[in-house]
């Protein structure tokens, strides 16, 4: 009896099995829940319904925030109070000449000109480099400020470039894209939203 007795786990043994088991079943239920968030995302984007560019599209319908950019070469800086004191819409587009994407979206941008005002923002760059990256590439930009600490973007909630945001007359945020606007479909989204503020 005592030899059956001894056998037996006792209380603290059986709270410690019980306790490992669920620190195994642990990853395995987070592992289950992030494959069924991917699958609600992949469902999402098939049909439409999930854009993985609009990251920060919370920031539409929202006034642009306080800020001030100094000029950068070739163009002049702006402000939160040049944004709101416009009576036609522009498109606020953070890039910078390291990165890659800005560069490639650069010919859409200098079509996209002719139609809509573009100003620009030299997001974390050298203003040599940037002014570089235009003279090469084009300037699309009617104005050009510098944001080589990157604060300004920041506060407009950006979270890489290139990145842009459509301003409507009065300074509100209408429209943002985290994708190069060198894609149909970022495009075609862009057109929309003119079109529905009669631009």
């Amino acid at each position: 009896m005592s030899d059956e007795l001894a056998s037996r786990p006792s209380a603290d043994e059986r709270r410690a099995v019980t306790r490992r088991r669920l620190m195994m079943g642990l990853p395995l239920a987070g592992a289950g829940v992030c494959g069924i968030a991917f699958w609600k995302m992949l469902a999402g984007m098939q049909s439409g319904s999930f854009n993985p560019h609009d990251i920060n599209a919370p920031v539409t319908g929202r006034p642009v925030p306080v800020f001030t950019l100094a000029d950068q070469t070739p163009g002049t800086g702006f402000s939160a109070e040049d944004l709101r004191a416009l009576s036609k819409p522009v498109l606020i587009n953070f890039f910078a000449s390291w990165c890659i994407p800005c560069i490639a979206e650069m010919q859409a941008l200098l079509s996209l000109q002719k139609r809509l005002p573009i100003w620009g923002v030299a997001y974390k760059d050298k203003p040599e480099n940037a002014a570089g990256l235009l003279k090469h590439a084009g300037n699309p930009y009617a104005r050009i400020g510098s944001d080589r600490e990157g604060r300004v973007a920041i506060d407009w909630g950006v979270s890489g470039v290139p990145e842009s945001f459509l301003i409507a007359p009065g300074g509100t945020i209408v429209w943002h894209s985290a994708a190069g606007l060198d894609g149909d479909e970022v495009m075609a989204g862009l057109d929309n939203v003119l079109k529905r503020i009669g631009a």
